[in-house]
């Protein structure tokens, strides 16, 4: 990540071809997407199902590769879709006659449900409920007062719940368990420990250690709730997910150079029979007694077999609202910023009475994001997959289209064009949304109507919408409130140094055995890494000076070096905890300085964890 920053066009293109290349299950979730896709633009074919390709947009969106996950989002979404169209039906009738009137209630609406997807658990789906409540007010223009109500919230409730259903449905028969899923994860995080441990590089350890807990506790936990394993396998996977962890962090921790052959040998054969279905069998003299990383791993190794996985803890469940919910104005000002945006479009479109470009409302509200580097690459991938989807859509409409006699024939097409997004938007998330705009675009270029479409002027409104739609979501984002990338990472660094300097509070025994605030600081460096990439996306004017970007690498690389031997270190001295704290209040209140790095401490500091805390305190002051 840093040859990215350092060089950033170049190292994203070789990171967007890497993240192109094949993948475990890749090619499962990306068969599955086009399937299921194919089958809700055949059930909204034969069930006159308006808006089809929103549906599809949907299953493209919001489709996981746990099964589980997504019957439980599916299930979710139909409930509040179905409360906000029974709720919204006297606001329509209210406002029918009343086109200013109306515009404020989109506004309010719009800006309570993207507050909350910025600022509590609700996340993407908070948008998409925002989404559809604009969709269905704007109907109001383009259908009969008389059957507003009927006819505006039954298509509204048909577009979002018909895609649901079928995808919740479609889940249970041919999704992934979340158990399977867990299991798989286990067994790649053994694999990267062997593979450091046989002295073979150290990239994947890193790579699993950044990904943390959070999707390993809630692949648990909807294999409980969901019962899709015997209780017996789900509590030993509940252990062994924190357990595994540990032991990454230990096999981190190790000097470069050193290797235990038997070790990773034992890893191997663990992962083996995680793939196989089985669980580890225990083998005699397999525990250690000794002190340091090495013996941690060991231990960690042993804990594995045991009936518990190795470990009581459990993935801490995050509360709804954020803890900045109300105190935080990024949280408003992206609603705000979101919001006007999508008034914006509304009002161009209808004013200009161009109502084929509608698709610029929708696009709004799926192409924002909180940070300015973020929005704007989110932007680049938009219009990127915009024109290739919109490639796809016409060469369609020219070559195969003609040539279609049924709704089966239009299946196989859609399955064929989200087969290409599907397989984008699977990848990593420097990629993903390109993905999904290729889908997006290709499926609003095929579909109008209840069949094939071969409306040219239908294909090239839809494209301009979108275009128009990504265009003034920049320059909101870039000219109100433009919020950079790096306040993004000082705020990402200090929770990390935060938790740094919880873990140097407690003793050895128990600070070995707490993986969650290990993982906490893992994953917070790695979004803070990532953020960093992305200023190159920021216009200029608005970037930090070029020392306060390496002063701000610099120090995500020393905090992400300290936490191993953090963990397995048998005394932390008082001083190494409050550098690291005064150093998290300094970062999250001030910024890291603005001048050029301060001379770092030479070796007469004693203590080499002592030395890390202190280069990070004279990072986080400047």
């Amino acid at each position: 990540m840093t040859r990215i920053a350092e060089q950033p066009w170049g190292g994203m293109l070789r990171e967007a071809w890497a993240d192109l290349q094949p993948a475990p299950g890749r090619f499962a979730m990306t068969w599955r997407v086009a399937l299921l896709c194919a089958l809700v633009c055949g059930t909204a074919m034969l069930y006159k199902v308006p808006e089809s390709a929103i549906s599809c947009y949907l299953i493209i969106f919001l489709m996981r590769p746990n099964g589980a996950e997504n019957v439980g989002q599916a299930l979710g979404l139909i409930v509040l879709v179905t409360l906000i169209v029974l709720l919204i039906a006297p606001i329509i009738q209210w406002t029918a006659e009343l086109p200013l009137l109306r515009i404020a209630v989109i506004a309010a609406t719009s800006f309570a449900f993207l507050y909350l997807s910025s600022a509590s658990q609700l996340g993407e789906i908070g948008a998409i409920i925002a989404l559809v409540i604009a969709f269905v007010l704007t109907l109001v223009d383009q259908v009969p007062a008389g059957e507003i109500v009927t006819r505006g919230l039954l298509y509204a409730w048909q577009m979002a719940s018909m895609p649901m259903a079928l995808m919740a449905v479609f889940s249970m028969m041919l999704g992934t368990s979340p158990h399977r899923l867990l299991r798989g994860t286990l067994a790649r995080q053994l694999d990267a420990a062997a593979l450091a441990l046989s002295g073979k590089g150290r990239h994947g350890l890193h790579a699993a250690l950044e990904e943390g807990l959070e999707a390993s506790g809630k692949q648990a936990l909807l294999a409980r709730l969901f019962h899709t394993a015997p209780t017996r396998e789900i509590t030993w996977l509940y252990g062994a997910a924190a357990t595994a962890y540990r032991l990454m962090l230990a096999v981190a921790a190790l000097p470069a150079g050193l290797t235990d052959t038997a070790l990773a040998q034992r890893c191997r054969a663990m992962a083996a029979t995680l793939r196989g279905g089985g669980r580890p069998a225990p083998e005699n003299g397999s525990a250690s007694t000794g002190e340091g990383a090495l013996s941690a791993a060991r231990q960690a190794v042993a804990d594995l077999e045991k009936s518990n996985g190795g470990s009581a803890l459990r993935a801490e469940k995050p509360p709804f609202l954020a803890a900045d919910a109300f105190t935080n104005p990024d949280h408003q000002r992206y609603a705000l910023k979101t919001t006007a945006a999508a008034i914006s479009c509304y009002l161009i479109y209808s004013l200009i009475d161009w109502q084929g470009i509608h698709t610029a409302m929708v696009t709004c509200y799926v192409a924002a994001l909180g940070t300015t580097g973020e929005t704007v690459h989110k932007l680049a991938l938009r219009i990127t997959g915009c024109l290739i989807g919109a490639v796809l859509g016409l060469g369609s409409i020219l070559f195969v289209i003609p040539h279609l006699q049924s709704v089966g024939g239009l299946m196989a097409l859609v399955f064929a064009g989200v087969l290409v997004a599907a397989w984008v938007s699977s990848g990593s998330e420097r990629i993903s949304y390109g993905g999904v705009q290729i889908g997006l675009a290709f499926l609003l270029t095929i579909l109008d109507g209840f069949g094939p479409s071969t409306d040219m002027d239908s294909a090239r409104d839809r494209v301009v919408g979108i275009l128009l739609g990504n265009l003034v979501v920049y320059v909101v984002f870039t000219q109100i409130w433009p919020k950079s990338a790096a306040a993004d990472v000082r705020e990402r660094l200090a929770k990390a140094l935060a938790a740094l300097a919880r873990l140097a509070t407690l003793d050895h025994a128990t600070r070995a055995q707490a993986v969650n605030e290990a993982a906490l600081v893992e994953t917070e460096l790695a979004k803070a890494r990532e953020a960093l990439a992305l200023l190159a996306f920021e216009p200029r004017r608005q970037r930090p000076p070029e020392s306060h970007v390496r002063r701000l690498r610099r120090l995500a690389e020393e905090a992400g070096a300290v936490l191993p031997p953090l963990m397995f270190a048998e005394d932390v001295t008082a001083e190494t905890t409050r550098r690291l704290a005064e150093a998290a209040e300094q970062v999250g209140r001030h910024g890291a300085g603005r001048g050029e790095p301060m001379a770092m401490p030479g070796d007469e500091v004693p203590d080499a964890l002592a030395r890390r805390a202190e280069r990070i305190a004279l990072l986080a002051a400047g």
